[in-house]
């Protein structure tokens, strides 16, 4: 979404993970996606390409720097804490010994809680306008109410939900979420 809003063209290659092109770990020996190549420069984390993409337009503002470190925080905090909670949550059989409602209980303490309180007393995490936090957050978000639709509907968390519905509904996230086929480097072959 960044790097559309940001109007950089960029070529996607969508890969299989079970058969890594060589081309990909060529650059990015880690072989995790997404990766992005540009002139040179290999920038392979989600946030560093969305800060990267903002830096070279940012029409609206979405970082600025004076939110900048407003916005890693509550990336931060997605990153690390909420996304062990996500995954437990997505990945039950792989977590055997953690209790569901526990999960829960501590995703909605930590990280959904508190975005909706946010959300309580403003339309965007940061306040008035969207920003980069939105973007970056709300991914996971809609992970986590996949899971389960029916608990999220039933949730307490309304805010959330709705600020979840507006951006599932933008313009700018229906243009990215296009299905891409499977790339394959010919150059191998």
């Amino acid at each position: 979404m960044a790097l559309a809003y940001a109007g950089i063209a960029v070529e996607i290659r969508e890969i299989s993970l079970r058969e890594k092109p060589p081309s990909l770990l060529a650059i990015s020996p880690k072989g995790t996606v997404p990766v992005l190549q540009s002139d040179g420069l290999v920038i392979e984390q989600s946030y560093d390409i969305m800060k990267w993409a903002l830096r070279q337009s940012d029409p609206d503002q979405w970082l600025c720097a004076e939110t900048e470190s407003l916005i890693d925080g509550w990336v931060a905090k997605n990153d690390g804490p909420f996304k062990k909670l996500l995954d437990q949550y997505k990945y039950p059989d792989r977590y055997p010994d953690i209790q569901l409602e526990e999960t829960l209980a501590q995703a909605m303490a930590l990280f959904l809680g508190p975005i909706n309180e946010q959300l309580k007393a403003s339309p965007y995490l940061l306040g008035p306008k969207i920003s980069l936090a939105d973007i970056a957050l709300f991914p996971f978000v809609r992970q986590f109410a996949m899971v389960d639709p029916d608990w999220f509907d039933q949730s307490e968390l309304l805010f959330v939900k709705q600020w979840l519905n507006e951006r599932l509904e933008s313009p700018l996230f229906i243009s990215v979420m296009q299905k891409y086929p499977t790339w394959h480097d010919t150059t191998q072959e």
